[in-house]
């Protein structure tokens, strides 16, 4: 799965590239938050010949050619329809991806939020031609221009997959049903030391989420545009739930281990965690608290410098096919993007279970985004934290 810490050095440099820009004036897109730019780039105009192969940057279980299980492959196929060998590097951190994006040896990657904007104003990727991507036109409208994969309104990806970060806890152990994220904030929590929460910067986002709805003096309107204040009560929750911690993860089948074992009873979970757990015999339960989740939404990205284009747009459209999208969904653990993906999972309850068209459940999420100086909500009247300073806190939250 997925983890996605960033080295401060690292986002600071990009901050600082995407504050600075590329010294010209861009004609692209127009501005983003606070009215920033990212640098001109070019979409690709027309789709040409495939180049013969596609060099992707992949998160585990995204880009499967039967290697895996002989079952899974929707790679073979694309393979010998358009003539491009894929070439894939599975990236184990989002912090990995950006590198390897920058290195200008990768055509396409799947970014989660947390690497897009980052890519997006560094310049390493080109904004995207959906004219090209035949079905692009069946992805959600959930999913499409929104702030982690577009900029101005010009589309920077074509998106992938959704997930909501879920609060899960055994039944069996934990009494009354928890309905709120209070119950892993809770400083009297009966259940100390066997709450578990997950190991990234970006869990701040989940506390400052809670915090807005429960504090509304903060006046937070987005969980990852926080100023100094909001910011820092933010962290001093964190800081007061440390205690209660038993373990922070990362790594999704430790997880499922502890809740098996009772380890852990309460915390943060993905709905595939919990289906795995449940498999498993685990008496757990996981749901959407009442103020919402957080939650992720990964987008195919095509480099600026990538040397096979028209693969890497044959890449993406396959990729998001009804087909293609049904099985990735499926394997991976998350709602499809492509709503005629539906129709095709094995499991005929995929689509309900992971939500996938049910867009009043995803708009009680709020998508992982990178936090940037310049407030994602719009306001210029105040610098918020961008994403080395959330990475220094969590240290300090860790102890």
């Amino acid at each position: 799965m997925r983890s996605i810490r960033i080295t401060a050095a690292l986002a600071a440099a990009v901050l600082l590239l995407a504050a600075c820009g590329d010294g010209g004036t861009p004609a692209g897109p127009g501005p983003g938050p606070a009215g920033m730019k990212p640098p001109d780039r070019q979409k690709l105009a027309s789709l040409g010949a495939g180049e013969g192969q596609v060099n992707i940057v992949s998160w585990a279980g995204y880009v499967e050619n039967g290697s895996t299980d002989k079952s899974v492959d929707w790679v073979t196929g694309f393979e010998k329809e358009t003539g491009c060998k894929v070439n894939n590097k599975v990236g184990s951190t989002s912090d990995e991806m950006v590198t390897l994006m920058k290195s200008g040896q990768y055509d396409v990657v799947s970014a989660s939020g947390d690497a897009s904007l980052r890519l997006i104003y560094g310049g390493d990727v080109a904004p995207v031609n959906t004219d090209l991507i035949a079905n692009y036109k069946d992805i959600f409208d959930g999913l499409k221009l929104k702030p982690w994969n577009s900029v101005g309104g010009v589309a920077y990806g074509v998106p992938h997959g959704r997930g909501a970060n879920l609060l899960m806890y055994r039944t069996d152990v934990v009494t009354p049903a928890p309905t709120s994220w209070g119950a892993v904030f809770d400083a009297n929590s009966p259940y100390k030391g066997k709450i578990t929460a997950y190991d990234s910067p970006i869990y701040i986002a989940d506390a400052a989420l809670y915090l807005m709805k429960t504090k509304p003096e903060l006046n937070i309107k987005n969980p990852y545009a926080l100023d100094d204040t909001q910011f820092q009560a933010a962290i001093d929750l964190l800081k007061q739930q440390n205690p209660l911690i038993g373990e922070y993860w990362s790594d999704y089948t430790k997880e499922i281990q502890a809740f098996k074992s009772g380890d852990s009873v309460l915390g943060t979970t993905w709905q595939v965690i919990t289906n795995l757990a449940k498999a498993d015999k685990a008496p757990v339960e996981a749901i959407l608290p009442s103020e919402g989740a957080t939650g992720w939404s990964d987008t195919w990205m095509i480099s600026d410098k990538a040397k096979n284009p028209n693969c890497a747009y044959l890449w993406m459209n396959h990729i998001v096919s009804p087909d293609a999208n049904a099985a990735v969904a499926e394997w991976f653990g998350e709602a499809p993007s492509n709503k005629l993906a539906c129709a095709k999972t094995a499991d005929k309850n995929h689509c309900a279970t992971f939500h996938a068209e049910d867009e009043a459940y995803f708009s009680q999420v709020w998508y992982w985004s990178t936090p940037i100086a310049q407030c994602l909500d719009g306001r210029t009247n105040v610098t918020c934290k961008d994403y080395a300073a959330w990475t220094q806190a969590w240290t300090t939250v860790k102890g």
